[in-house]
């Protein structure tokens, strides 16, 4: 997570603040600079938490900070699953980044960080295959993650039959 995102999630007020109780916690995270400071638990800080997952500086990295970003700008749902596969065996197979249910209704999230927009193409059209099996009473809300205002035209021209959200990172700063 960003210095930003878990100055959020846990009210640790100014940025000055956060840094230092961050600082505090050096024994127990390690960090890297992307923009910002991104954050995840070292060695000794797993064993703290009891955590089995190992995470390191990757290129996957921006990905799970915008993911991260959704998750605090949709109100941190208590329901938010990650890279859960929807599948309906024999017809179609999908990755999402994120799924939440919300008032009785599934919300989709993607993250559009460096996909080229022919596999964004792709994806909505395994997506719209879902929708045409109706396989929820309500349609689901898409919500999607990109990183500029003219990907967020090409996505709203490739979902205008869907329900759908688009952010950009911008927004959700």
């Amino acid at each position: 997570m960003s210095r930003s995102q878990l100055q959020q999630l846990h009210d640790l007020g100014s940025a000055r603040n956060a840094s230092r109780v961050l600082q505090q916690m050096s024994e127990y995270v390690t960090s890297f600079r992307d923009t910002e400071n991104v954050y995840y638990l070292s060695k000794d800080g797993r064993e703290r938490v009891d955590s089995q997952v190992v995470r390191k500086k990757t290129l996957q990295a921006r990905h799970y900070v915008m993911r991260n970003d959704v998750y605090i700008a949709e109100g941190r749902p208590l329901s938010w699953r990650t890279e859960v596969k929807i599948e309906v065996p024999g017809k179609v197979r999908i990755i999402a980044d994120a799924l939440f249910d919300r008032a009785k209704r599934l919300h989709i999230v993607e993250v559009d960080h460096t996909q080229k927009m022919s596999k964004n193409r792709i994806k909505i059209e395994r997506y719209r295959q879902l929708l045409s099996l109706e396989m929820t009473e309500q349609p689901p809300l898409f919500i999607w993650v990109t990183t500029t205002e003219y990907r967020r035209k090409q996505l709203t021209k490739l979902m205008s039959d869907m329900q759908h959200k688009i952010y950009t990172v911008e927004d959700l700063r």
